[in-house]
């Protein structure tokens, strides 16, 4: 993905992490899709365009226009997800050409998503590609917004030892780990780990109460925050999100229960 715009770097490793995504959500589902060749059009969408589909750009590139700015180019890797609200209303789509032609394959969006429900570790990489998209937007966003305006972070890069969040603190953001890992103190004691992939600080978030553990990298991490709100918002629209979520919470859950296990067999053996 390109934008119309100057971005940090932190754009680009994003975007290397969405295609990454992209193709192993695809290879997860494992459905055939149909080859489209789109020749160059400056004004409306391609020839064939279908609002419900989900297109992987195979070569070229496609450019994403809405109330006629460009906004994003999408190139090799790239996947153009169905625009819902310009199904129905045409002043709300987003209109997608190309400058010189593209190759694309289309993927049947109801065939996908049913896919991807079906098979928990298609769901993971779905929810993990929601987020990175959701900080891709951001980043372009901000970059077309006047400097006066408040801007999200969404990426950071902590090193190890370095606090990701510390208990007792108001929750503003969820997170997602997209590289490294954490570990889980309560009180100053280790209660779990967070592994690569995995959204954590949810729980204070979704419960609008203070951060009841500290999250601290053991090893390099690079995470994707999401505003709180954003997070509900997404969550609300998405129940593969909510299927995620509840995996990556039972198993903080199970890693607890071993620790806390860990901690009390010695006075057991007594």
């Amino acid at each position: 993905m390109l934008a119309n715009a100057e971005l940090s770097h932190d754009f680009t490793h994003l975007n290397q992490q969405f295609k990454k995504l992209v193709s192993a959500l695809l290879d997860a589902v494992n459905i055939e899709p149909v080859r489209v060749q789109v020749d160059a059009v400056r004004s409306g969408s391609f020839r064939g365009f279908d609002a419900t589909r989900f297109y992987l750009v195979e070569s070229g590139s496609l450019t994403a226009r809405y109330s006629g700015r460009t906004v994003y180019l999408l190139d090799e890797g790239d996947l153009l997800l169905p625009d819902i609200a310009g199904t129905s209303n045409a002043n709300m789509s987003v209109v997608y050409g190309s400058e010189a032609g593209a190759s694309l394959y289309a993927y049947a969006g109801l065939e996908l998503m049913q896919q991807v429900f079906s098979r928990p570790a298609a769901i993971k990489v779905w929810t993990r590609l929601l987020v990175t998209y959701a900080g891709l937007m951001l980043r372009i966003t901000a970059a077309n917004t006047p400097e006066s305006g408040v801007a999200t972070p969404g990426f950071e890069e902590y090193a190890a030892g370095d606090a990701i969040i510390r208990q007792g603190e108001r929750a503003e953001y969820v997170f997602n780990l997209s590289a490294g890992s954490a570990e889980v103190l309560v009180d100053d004691v280790v209660v779990g780990r967070i592994n690569e992939g995995e959204i954590f600080g949810a729980m204070a978030a979704l419960t609008q109460s203070d951060r009841s553990a500290t999250v601290r990298a053991r090893t390099r991490c690079s995470v994707v925050k999401v505003r709180t709100e954003q997070f509900t918002d997404l969550i609300a629209n998405n129940p593969a999100t909510i299927h995620s979520l509840l995996v990556d919470m039972a198993n903080s859950i199970v890693n607890l229960n071993e620790q806390l296990v860990a901690t009390r067999s010695p006075s057991l053996d007594r």
